[in-house]
C-alpha cells in the first residue's frame, strides 16, 4: 500500500530509524506531540504498511562479509530487469531508478569470488546491457548498522551466539519492537535475562532495530541516490559527507566511483541544496545523482513474519 507521509511522520520516521525501540514518550518529546497521539501515529504507519519495524541483522552473522553496490544500464524497460535481478540470491536491494541507469542494486556474499559469482548472475540477466560495480571497503553512514565507520561490513564485537540469540535475533528481524515478555516467551529465558540478551545484541551492533520505509512515488521524501569521486584520500572527505544530516547512508569503496550514498529530504530545494553542498566539498572532483522511485527488494523481505 502506498501511504503519503506528512512532515510529523517523517520525523517520526527519522527517530525510529535511529532508535526503532525508543518509547513512545521518548518519541513524542521528538515530535512536540502527547505521548497518547503519537503512539496513534506510530501505530496508524505500522497498519498502513508506512513502515515496518525490523531488527536489520548484521551481514556477519550469517556469514556475509563482502558487500558492494551495482548500477544496471537496461535494453527496454527497467521493472522486468528489476524483478528477475532481485530473485538472485547475493542481491539483497534493487531499487529502480530515475537517471542514467535504470536499477540499482545492493550484492552481499561471503567473499569475494562469491561476490563475483553473484555479479556475473545480475549481467546474465536479459536485458542487462552493463553492470558496474563498487565493492564497500568502509561503511560511513547506514540507518541499519551501528555508528560508523566500519570495516564492510563491520566487524562483529567479540561476541559468542548461542541458539537463544539466534531465535531472538530473527524474531526481531520481523518484529523489532516485540516486547521482552514475547521474545521470552521463544527462548524459554525470564524477561530480565531476555532483555539482559537483547540488550548485548544492541550494543555489539550485531542487530539495529529501526524504521523501514518503502520507497514509493507518493512519498513525500526525495530519496536521493548520488556517486562521488575524489581528488586524493578518500577518509577526510567521507567524514564531511556523512556529518551531513541529509546523508541517509555512504559508503566509500573501490570500483566505478570511490563513494555511493543516499540523501534523504523533504523538497527538491533541500536535495539541490545538498548536491550544492556535496560538489563543494574540497576533495570531491565529481558527484553524480539519480532518483530511487521504488524499492523491489530490501534485504529484510527474506525474513517471514511471524505466524
Amino acid at each position: 500500500m502506498d501511504v503519503n507521509l506528512d512532515e510529523i511522520d517523517e520525523r517520526l520516521v527519522r527517530a525510529l530509524q535511529d532508535d526503532g525501540r525508543a518509547s513512545y514518550e521518548t518519541l513524542a518529546s521528538v515530535v512536540g506531540l502527547a505521548r497518547s497521539t503519537t503512539k496513534a501515529r506510530v501505530q496508524r504507519l505500522l497498519r498502513e504498511g508506512a513502515l515496518r519495524l525490523v531488527g536489520a541483522i548484521h551481514p556477519a552473522v550469517f556469514g556475509l562479509h563482502q558487500l558492494g553496490h551495482v548500477i544496471i544500464e537496461t535494453d527496454g524497460p527497467a521493472g522486468p530487469v528489476a524483478d528477475e535481478v532481485a530473485k538472485i540470491d547475493e542481491v539483497s536491494f534493487v531499487t529502480t531508478t530515475a537517471g542514467r541507469f535504470a536499477v540499482t542494486a545492493e550484492l552481499r556474499a561471503a567473499d569475494m569470488a562469491a561476490f563475483a559469482r553473484g555479479l556475473a548472475r545480475v549481467q546474465a540477466v536479459p536485458g542487462v546491457r552493463s553492470a558496474q560495480t563498487m565493492t564497500y571497503l568502509r561503511i560511513w553512514k547506514d540507518p541499519y548498522f551501528p555508528p560508523g565507520p566500519l570495516e564492510s561490513p563491520g566487524p562483529l564485537a567479540d561476541i559468542d551466539l548461542d541458539a537463544a540469540d539466534h531465535a531472538l535475533l530473527e524474531h526481531l528481524r520481523t518484529d523489532g519492537r516485540a516486547s521482552f515478555a514475547d521474545l521470552a516467551s521463544l527462548t524459554g529465558l525470564s524477561p530480565g535475562a531476555t532483555r539482559v540478551r537483547v540488550l548485548r545484541l544492541l550494543e555489539a551492533g550485531v542487530v539495529h532495530v529501526g524504521a523501514l520505509v518503502r520507497l514509493t512515488p507518493l512519498s513525500r521524501t526525495y530519496t536521493m541516490g548520488f556517486a562521488l569521486t575524489f581528488t586524493g584520500d578518500a577518509e577526510p572527505v567521507a567524514r564531511k559527507v556523512a556529518g551531513l544530516a541529509e546523508i541517509d547512508c555512504l559508503a566509500t569503496g573501490a570500483g566505478w566511483c570511490d563513494a555511493i550514498g543516499t540523501i534523504r529530504v523533504g523538497s527538491l530545494d533541500e536535495v539541490l541544496a545538498t548536491l550544492e553542498r556535496l560538489r563543494a566539498l574540497p576533495g570531491v572532483r565529481t558527484v553524480e545523482a539519480w532518483t530511487h522511485l521504488r524499492a523491489i527488494k530490501e534485504e529484510n523481505d527474506r525474513a517471514v513474519p511471524p505466524a
